[in-house]
C-alpha cells in the first residue's frame, strides 16, 4: 500500500494550486475601471492599483494569511517610492470558496516624472504554504521628455509673451514695454545623500552692446531631498521691457550654480527688440 501512496504523492502535489496574482486592474480612482490600453498617466497624478490573489491555502481552522508588497518603477527601473508592505489575515467559510483576497494601493507619479512605459510590481507570500508570486503591472506615462546630461547645463529655453503662456513664442520678437517671460530646465547637477539637490540660478538682460542692464535681485533656489531622483529643475524669469529701451539684438543671460557637484553654468539666449 506505501509504494502506491508514494506514487500517488507527485500527482497529489502537482494537483494543488500554485499561488497566483490575477485580474490586476491600474485605475485613476479607487475602485475605478481599468484604464484602456495605451492610457497615459500624467506625471504628478496618483494611480490605483488593485489586484486578487488565487491558489493561496488555508489553514486546518480555514485561516488565509497572506504577506504582500507593492513597489513602481520607472522606465529605468528606478523605484518612485518605498514599497508599500502590508499582511492580511482572513477566515474562509464554506460559502467563500470562490472568495479571492484582494490587494489594493495607491501609487503617486513624482511631479517631474520622465515620459514613458513604467510597471507596477506586486509581489506576495503565502505565509502557510511558503510559498510565493509576483506580477508586473505596466503603465504609461506621459510627462516632460528632458535630453540628460553628464554636466550642468540648460535645456529648452522657451521664450513667452505672458507669464500664464502654454505656448512658446515662434519667434522672440519683442517692443519696447513688453513683457519678456521664459521658461528652461535645469540639468546635469549632481546628487548628494537622500539625492538632495542644491541648484541657484540668476538671469539678467543683457544689451547689443554686452552691457547687464538688468540682474534678478536674489538668486533662485531648489535646495530639496527626495526619494526619488529629480530629474530636472523647472526655472523660470520675467521682466517688463522698459518704454525707452532701443530696438536691437539682446540676450537673457542665466548663471546656475551646482552646490552639490561644484558646478557653474552660463548661457545666453538671444531676443529682438523692434
Amino acid at each position: 500500500m506505501r509504494p502506491l501512496l508514494l506514487a500517488l504523492l507527485p500527482a497529489l502535489l502537482s494537483a494543488a494550486p500554485a499561488l497566483e496574482i490575477v485580474r490586476p486592474i491600474v485605475s485613476q480612482m479607487d475602485g475605478g475601471p481599468p484604464e484602456p490600453s495605451g492610457f497615459e498617466h500624467l506625471a504628478g497624478e496618483t494611480l490605483w492599483v488593485m489586484c486578487r490573489v488565487a491558489g493561496y491555502s488555508k489553514s486546518e481552522d480555514q485561516q488565509v494569511r497572506l504577506k504582500y508588497s507593492i513597489q513602481a518603477f520607472d522606465s529605468k527601473g528606478v523605484p518612485l517610492d518605498e514599497p508599500y508592505i502590508n499582511e492580511m489575515k482572513a477566515e474562509v467559510s464554506a460559502q467563500d470558496k470562490e472568495w479571492l483576497p484582494r490587494i489594493a494601493t495607491s501609487v503617486p507619479i513624482p511631479p517631474l516624472a520622465a515620459p514613458g512605459a513604467y510597471k507596477v510590481v506586486v509581489k506576495v507570500e503565502d505565509l502557510l504554504a511558503k510559498t510565493t508570486a509576483e506580477l508586473a503591472i505596466p503603465f504609461k506615462v506621459r510627462g516632460h521628455a528632458i535630453e540628460a546630461s553628464e554636466t550642468l547645463v540648460v535645456r529648452n529655453f522657451r521664450f513667452f509673451r505672458d507669464e500664464e503662456g502654454s505656448r512658446p513664442a515662434d519667434k522672440p520678437f519683442y517692443k519696447p514695454g513688453d513683457g519678456v517671460f521664459a521658461r528652461f530646465d535645469i540639468v546635469g547637477y549632481k546628487f548628494g545623500e537622500k539625492n538632495k539637490i542644491d541648484v541657484s540660478y540668476v538671469t539678467s538682460v543683457i544689451a547689443p552692446s554686452g552691457k547687464v542692464l538688468w540682474t534678478q535681485p536674489e538668486p533662485a533656489t531648489d535646495t530639496s531631498e527626495s526619494f526619488y531622483p529629480k530629474s530636472y529643475v523647472p526655472a523660470v524669469m520675467g521682466i517688463n521691457l522698459q518704454t525707452t529701451i532701443r530696438p536691437g539684438e539682446y540676450a537673457i543671460g542665466v548663471q546656475v550654480k551646482d552646490a552639490v557637484g561644484g558646478q557653474t553654468y552660463e548661457g545666453k539666449f538671444p531676443f529682438t527688440i523692434e
